[in-house]
C-alpha cells in the first residue's frame, strides 16, 4: 500500500496504509487540508470521506496508528491520553477505523494547537 504524508506546516511525518477499505476511501480522496481540532493528546480534522464502522473498529488505539472516525467524519490521530482515557491507554471518543500506521514518534504532535492547517497527501 502506499504511503500518506501528513504536513502541519512546521512538522509533518508519513504513515503506512493498512489494507482495508478505510485506507483506500481516504486515499481516493487526496489530497485534503483541513483545520485541525484537539481532545487531550489528539488531533482530528475533519476528511471528505464516508465510510461505516469496519468489524475491527475500536476505541482504544496504540500511539502511531491512524484512526477514521466514522461520526465526525474525520481523521484521529491519538498520542497519549484523552479526556475518557483510562489510566494510560490511549482512549478515542468512540470505536474508529485504524487505516495507516506513523513512520515515527506521533508524540512531536503535543506541539500542534488548534486551528492548525494540515495537508494530506500521497507520497509519490
Amino acid at each position: 500500500m502506499p504511503r500518506l504524508r501528513f504536513d502541519f506546516g512546521s512538522l509533518g511525518f508519513e504513515a503506512e496504509l493498512l489494507d482495508t477499505p478505510t485506507a483506500k476511501a481516504v486515499l481516493a480522496a487526496l489530497p485534503v487540508t483541513a483545520s485541525v481540532l484537539t481532545w487531550g493528546d489528539e488531533v482530528y480534522f475533519d476528511v471528505p470521506v464516508t465510510v461505516t464502522r469496519e468489524p475491527q473498529a475500536r476505541e482504544v488505539v496504540t500511539p502511531g496508528e491512524i484512526a477514521y472516525w466514522p461520526d465526525g467524519p474525520a481523521i484521529a490521530i491519538g498520542f497519549g491520553r484523552t479526556p475518557i482515557s483510562r489510566s494510560d491507554e490511549t482512549r478515542l471518543a468512540s470505536p474508529c477505523n485504524v487505516f495507516a500506521r506513523a513512520i515515527g514518534d506521533v508524540k512531536v504532535l503535543k506541539a500542534i494547537k488548534a486551528g492548525t492547517r494540515v495537508q494530506v497527501t500521497k507520497v509519490a
